[in-house]
C-alpha cells in the first residue's frame, strides 16, 4: 500500500492526502456527534462516563454517528447504548461546530418514550438531575454547557432555529486553513 502525500489535487485549492500512483485522495472530514438532552418534569438525564476522555464526568447520552444511520436514529441508539433508555425525539435543539477537533454536534430535545433507564456499558450511572442540582464542576465538555444552557431558554416552548456556539466561544473556530499557493 502506497504512503499518501499531503498535495494540492488538480482541480482543488487544499492540500489533501493523495495516492502518489493512482490519484485517489483520501478526504479529512469532521466526524459528526448525535446526542440529546432528555427531560422529564424539568429534571435532564445525564451519564457519568466510563470511559475517556474525561471518564468519571457527567455528559449528555451522546456519541459518533455510525454509517448508515439518520442523526435521529443515532442519538436514540446513543441514548439507549449509554442509559439503557427509549427516548422520543422533539427537535433539534442545537448544533455546535467544534472545528479545532473536527467534531460536528447535533443535540435533539427529547422525552422518554418509555419509563425506565440504567447505566449501559459506557456509563458509570446515569441519573435525572433538577436544574439547580447539576454538578456542574463535573461537566465534562464545554458543548455539554452549551446545551444544557440552551435547553434551559427553550424549556416547555417549541422549538424554533437550532441554537449554535455561543459568539464569544473560541473554542469553536479556528483561522480557516491556509490555501495553496497564498
Amino acid at each position: 500500500m502506497p504512503d499518501f502525500l499531503r498535495t494540492v489535487p488538480p482541480g482543488d485549492d487544499r492540500e489533501r492526502l493523495t495516492c502518489p500512483d493512482c490519484g485517489f485522495v483520501a478526504y479529512e472530514n469532521p466526524k459528526i456527534v448525535v446526542g440529546s438532552v432528555v427531560s422529564e418534569g424539568g429534571r435532564i438525564l445525564l451519564c457519568r462516563r466510563a470511559i475517556e476522555p474525561r471518564r468519571g464526568f457527567w455528559t449528555l447520552p451522546a456519541g459518533y454517528m455510525e454509517m448508515a444511520e439518520t442523526v435521529e436514529e443515532g442519538a436514540r441508539r446513543e441514548a439507549w447504548e449509554e442509559a439503557r433508555a427509549r427516548i422520543a425525539l422533539d427537535g433539534v435543539l442545537a448544533v455546535y461546530s467544534i472545528a479545532r477537533i473536527g467534531q460536528v454536534q447535533v443535540i435533539f430535545r427529547a422525552g422518554f418514550e418509555s419509563p425506565g433507564f440504567e447505566a449501559g456499558p459506557e456509563s458509570l450511572e446515569v441519573r435525572l438531575f433538577g436544574w439547580d442540582e447539576i454538578p456542574w464542576e463535573e461537566v465534562a465538555f464545554p458543548s455539554v454547557h452549551w446545551a444544557l444552557r440552551h435547553w434551559r431558554e427553550r424549556e416547555g416552548r417549541p422549538l424554533a432555529a437550532p441554537a449554535t456556539n455561543p459568539p464569544d466561544d473560541p473554542r469553536g473556530s479556528r483561522p480557516p486553513p491556509r490555501q495553496a499557493g497564498l
